[in-house]
């Protein structure tokens, strides 16, 4: 029953959207930024920890944002925020998120697998999509999904080696600004929903 819902049309639909909202491709000249500043990232951990944060927000995403009184604006701003500040770090060159002694030497989960690969956009997006999709079509983009975080996360240090350190230069500059216009575009499009259900609850 759970297989004979599967379609391709549907599939192809949710995998389309979801790559285009995690933006793996986009996510390279952060991922080889990180490794520069002595970050270590395995790219089997990013792929599991992924999947596991799209498979349990599939499932328990709406009960888990109730259960500490949250709403999707809430935690998609949270994430703007954290985008906004990479951001900066890759368009002036400076360092914002300062190193400490308690501060874990791998990248894999912050902030490669939250805000950027599963953040609240794709998140959001993947409860938008199950409402329209069957369960099986949706579980397969993801799974699909996953495979193409894992090779381009592989492969950045190729990646980095085709393109040279001016072709990074400008590629870290570039991708700086995109995420820079799409944490502002985050945060005014969810501050907006916030104030309008202020005003109608006031």
């Amino acid at each position: 029953m759970f297989f004979s819902q599967f379609d391709f049309q549907q599939f192809f639909g949710a995998f389309v959207v979801l790559f285009a909202v995690i933006d793996i491709i986009g996510s390279v000249p952060i991922i080889i930024n990180l490794k520069k500043h002595g970050k270590k990232i395995s790219p089997r951990k990013v792929s599991l920890l992924s999947l596991a944060m799209f498979l349990v927000f599939f499932y328990v995403g709406e009960l888990f944002l109730k259960l500490f009184n949250l709403d999707l604006s809430s935690f998609a701003i949270a994430g703007s925020l954290i985008i906004f500040v990479m951001a900066m770090e890759m368009i002036l060159d400076i360092e914002i998120f300062r190193e400490s002694p308690d501060t874990p030497k791998e990248a894999n989960f912050v902030p490669l697998v939250f805000p950027l690969i599963a953040g609240a956009g794709a998140l959001t997006t993947l409860l938008s999509i199950r409402a329209q999709y069957a369960d099986i079509n949706v579980l397969l983009a993801i799974f699909v999904n996953i495979l193409v975080i894992y090779i381009v996360v592989k492969a950045a240090k190729v990646i980095e080696k085709k393109l040279g350190q001016g072709g990074i230069y400008v590629m870290k500059k570039c991708f700086g600004i995109i995420l820079l216009a799409i944490s502002v575009k985050i945060f005014i499009t969810n501050i907006a929903i916030l104030i309008d259900q202020i005003s109608k609850a006031s």
